[in-house]
């Protein structure tokens, strides 16, 4: 029986690890394993202290940071393909996403920057690499995200039925999929990225786990109109975000002469992320009939029932449809790296704002290339 298989990574926003899934595509998208991998606690360290601008880095120091994820990308990949019991010789290419540490679409010399380098990859897997995906669509005057709403509509869209797939990582993003099969997209706003900060700055632990510190604190109701009133919530899409605009430096600037509990600040940072949520939708999509919802924030139970309160239609996760909400990212890369291969255009002009469609991402073969690209 051929196979047609593909490897997708991607660490997130939220920087908790490394996403890995095996995807069969020669039958439709199967999703044969897929895994997540930890980052070592001084690497998710460094990547934070880059990604939220905490302090300058050298050349030398961020240079290391590249290849030492690029290091960890190679090495989830292999273990992945260990526990499948596939050979990588078997794997027509791996899609790499890579670590975002500084996203900026905007201004006179916009740019995207994903770390781990995929030459490193290339080389530590024997695998040819497909990297770099964002930049061309930002190049071509788009945002470079969110990339994914082309696969939420390939896997969730249903004729006759508007839907929304609502992705929460560490920001939030929104895939509108209209009735008549029209796809549209764009970043909310702050998701895990705030309460992961906020919950490692207090209590020393990189989440809030199953959403306790926040369920122990009540919304601060002047404070979530003030964050609301943030300018980047009503601007009109295409519109992206990250951690380099919504961090705690942000949210300290707020938080100046309010003395409020940790557990109050948490609720609020929760009710921020569904407020804005529902917010967009009902201002993009008011005919949305459902909306599935994927990524980390599903496994939080407080921010599931804020969004189900908040939002006005049914609230599920993809896993109701049949799609893992864990790897639907690193899915996406993988079939990223397919069309790349294929010469596709892998972005939607219509969501990012490019000038058009564009082939994303580079491709790194290692030497002897074991597959030709």
């Amino acid at each position: 029986m051929s196979t047609d298989l593909y490897l997708g990574m991607i660490s997130g926003t939220s920087a908790d690890g490394i996403d890995v899934a095996l995807v069969d595509f020669s039958h439709g998208m199967h999703l044969l394993r897929a895994a997540t991998y930890p980052y070592a606690h001084e690497l998710r360290a460094d990547v934070l202290a880059l990604a939220q601008g905490d302090d300058a880095v050298g050349l030398d120091q961020f240079g290391r940071l590249d290849v030492r994820l690029g290091e960890a990308f190679a090495i989830a990949a292999l273990d992945l393909l260990r526990a499948a019991g596939t050979r990588m010789t078997a794997v027509r290419a791996l899609g790499s996403h890579g670590q975002t540490v500084r996203h900026r679409p905007d201004g006179p010399h916009p740019f995207t920057l994903q770390l781990g380098d995929a030459s490193v990859i290339a080389e530590r897997t024997g695998m040819v690499t497909v990297a770099d995906f964002r930049r061309a669509d930002v190049a071509a005057g788009g945002q470079g995200a969110p990339l994914l709403p082309i696969l939420h509509a390939a896997l969730l869209a249903r004729p006759g039925e508007a839907r929304a797939v609502l992705n929460l990582g560490g920001v939030a993003n929104l895939t509108l999929l209209d009735a008549n099969g029209g796809v549209r997209g764009f970043d909310t706003g702050p998701a895990n990225a705030l309460l992961d900060a906020w919950c490692q700055r207090h209590c020393g632990a990189i989440c809030d786990v199953d959403g306790a510190l926040a369920a122990r604190g009540n919304v601060d109701a002047a404070l979530l109109a003030e964050l609301l009133d943030d300018a980047y919530f009503a601007l009109p899409a295409p519109k992206s975000t990250g951690r380099e605009y919504f961090h705690l430096r942000w949210l300290d600037a707020h938080l100046a002469g309010r003395a409020l509990a940790v557990a109050d600040v948490q609720a609020t940072l929760l009710a921020l992320t569904a407020h804005s949520i529902a917010a967009a939708l009902a201002a993009h999509a008011p005919d949305t009939h459902a909306v599935y919802a994927c990524g980390g924030g599903v496994h939080n139970p407080v921010l599931m029932r804020a969004l189900a309160q908040a939002l006005p239609c049914a609230l599920h996760s993809t896993a109701d449809a049949g799609v893992d909400p864990d790897f639907v990212e690193a899915v996406a890369f993988a079939w990223l790296a397919r069309e790349r291969l294929a010469g596709r255009a892998g972005n939607l002009p219509g969501v990012t704002g490019a000038r058009g469609p564009r082939v994303l991402g580079a491709v790194h073969a290692p030497w002897p290339a074991l597959h030709a690209p």
